[in-house]
């Protein structure tokens, strides 16, 4: 085994195009500039609920495993914040007004997937929760200016109230990849992972943007 030193940083830098990727499609542009109709928004905070189904379902299967277990956070569980967010954005009937996305489906089949592999948890985890607590804090800033949302109300999703300071939480989750003992080929795998998860949800940010 091999002590994986700055795996944060490569993970980071592995991966910043497909970060770019990301935060450049057409509608994540008209989300941050304000352009986006309510609709649309609500729309996205819909596809994040499916995927984190998936996510915090295989966080349950792998709490106990000795690689996967550092990440599994009882206080980054997104599933209550999103469910009050669609219930404040659908109304009480959310639950019969979305549906999953094509795209949607295939992220969540594949953390589904990868949910008895602890590495691949990693990469999903880093990439969603990370995301969330660094640039969803934009999304979130441009959600409320557009459309008057404030405290919990369709943008609890994006409040940590239970890590404390995120600056600090963040450096200590970057900690806890750095000193993950796993040789190197699974340290690229978990890269090659880490990829895909970006990738899987560009795709689902570029479905949402073709949306009428």
């Amino acid at each position: 085994m091999t002590q994986t030193t700055d795996f944060s940083h490569e993970l980071r830098a592995a991966t910043w195009t497909d970060h770019e990727a990301a935060e450049y499609t057409a509608y994540m542009q008209e989300l941050l500039g304000g352009r986006l109709p309510r609709e649309g928004y609500a729309a996205m905070v819909a596809q994040h609920y499916f995927a984190y189904v998936a996510l915090e379902r295989a966080a349950e299967a792998l709490a106990d495993d000795p690689v996967a277990g550092v990440f599994v956070i009882p206080e980054l569980n997104r599933l209550p914040a999103l469910e009050h967010d669609l219930a404040f954005l659908y109304g009480p009937e959310w639950p019969d007004l979305i549906t999953a996305s094509k795209p949607t489906l295939t992220y969540a089949a594949r953390i589904d997937q990868i949910a008895d592999w602890p590495g691949g948890f990693v990469a999903h985890h880093y990439t969603r929760y990370m995301g969330d607590l660094s640039g969803g804090q934009q999304i979130r800033r441009a959600a409320e200016q557009a459309y008057g949302l404030s405290g919990s109300d369709g943008v609890g999703f994006y409040v940590f109230d239970g890590i404390g300071d995120l600056r600090t939480f963040k450096e200590a989750y970057r900690d806890a990849l750095n000193n993950l003992d796993v040789p190197e080929d699974e340290r690229r795998r978990i890269v090659a992972e880490t990829r895909l998860a970006y990738q899987l949800n560009t795709e689902v940010l570029a479905d949402l943007g073709r949306q009428p």
